[in-house]
């Protein structure tokens, strides 16, 4: 385990367990550049901390222990809270998922806390017999079994890591806001770029397909077809990835519906009917398309910003496990056949 050469490692204390490396409470550039690179998409799956226990300034065995993910970008969130503290924290190997996704996926959880709080010999290091958990982490962890297995009882702290400072100096209690789980435009917004970065992975090459497709079923020259027959079906493209992957978060609340399919589906109809009313007469006769080639590429921009709205579940307060396997059924196999009918459409009405 190369624990102390990670960067954010700024020195060790020597323990009764063994050293143990401190870490700094200031993020450095490369945090931040690296926070901005997952936001986006880039390494994400390998933006990790190395599990273990970690010190935050010099702590003795009366220090609080908190306990959080391996992913690097909790893993600062957290730490960036702690300036000026004396703490000791166990990271849990999540296979560098976030402490929410991880408790449903079981990796933040009982077995792997346990396990954490034996190898670091946790009933050794300190004297009380308490270890602050994030509250996010409770669906992947059972408190009984834990004290049964470990002998330590189990605390939640607050949702936000800001907020661990008021809840230290409250002597770990937390307030009611502190207990809510928001939403808000702000966290909504932040999904985006992420999203916009997949999307564009396959929505890229579809659009390359497009033009050699649009050039090849036309009648004329083949670039002249490319460039003519290929407008409203890569504007269509574009505006079903835009309404699924911005629209859809930023107007959540204001777009009708409780499933995030549908949301999708009515952000969809927002960004083609916004396409028709600017673009209307160029869709409809200065493309060269036919009719029925027009409303299957509305029909496949519906079914894209449905599909791609749905990614938004995982992120949202407002969806169970069963709610979303229940939505998947019923909404996929329409958003499917949604593309299969447009695609049919568009290229039906360039041959007949």
């Amino acid at each position: 385990m190369e624990i102390a050469r990670q960067p954010f490692v700024i020195g060790g204390l020597d323990t009764a367990v063994g050293p143990v490396p401190q870490v700094a409470t200031t993020l450095a550039g490369s945090d931040w550049l690296g926070a901005v690179g997952v936001r986006c998409g880039i390494g994400r799956m390998s933006y990790t901390v190395e599990p273990g226990l970690y010190a935050v300034g010099d702590p003795d065995g009366q220090a609080t222990v908190l306990v959080t993910a391996n992913y690097k970008l909790s893993f600062d969130a957290l730490r960036s809270e702690l300036s000026g503290r004396n703490l000791w924290l166990l990271v849990l190997d999540t296979f560098g998922i976030n402490v929410w996704c991880a408790a449903g996926k079981g990796s933040f959880g009982t077995d792997e806390l346990v396990r954490r709080a034996q190898e670091a010999r946790l009933d050794q290091l300190v004297s009380h017999r308490t270890i602050v958990l994030p509250q996010l982490g409770a669906p992947g962890v059972a408190p009984h079994l834990v004290r049964k297995r470990c002998g330590f009882s189990v605390c939640y702290g607050p949702i936000l890591a800001r907020d661990l400072p008021e809840f230290l100096d409250r002597s770990c209690k937390a307030t009611p806001t502190m207990r809510r789980k928001t939403f808000t435009w702000a966290e909504r917004l932040v999904l985006v770029p992420v999203e916009l970065v997949n999307a564009a992975k396959w929505a890229v090459p579809v659009g390359l397909v497009l033009l050699l497709l649009s050039g090849m079923l036309g009648k004329g020259d083949f670039w002249q077809n490319a460039i003519q027959l290929s407008r409203w079906p890569l504007l269509m493209l574009a505006g079903g990835v835009l309404a699924g992957s911005v629209f859809t978060p930023l107007l959540l609340f204001a777009l009708p519906g409780r499933a995030f399919s549908a949301k999708g589906l009515f952000a969809g109809m927002l960004v083609a009917s916004l396409g028709l009313f600017v673009f209307g007469e160029e869709a409809l006769l200065g493309t060269g398309l036919p009719l029925a080639s027009v409303i299957g590429w509305l029909l496949i921009c519906l079914a894209i910003s449905s599909g791609l709205g749905m990614n938004f579940t995982g992120a949202s307060t407002f969806t169970s496990l069963s709610g979303v396997k229940k939505e998947m059924r019923l909404a996929v196999p329409i958003q499917t056949a949604g593309i299969i009918i447009g695609a049919g459409l568009w290229v039906g009405g360039l041959f007949f």
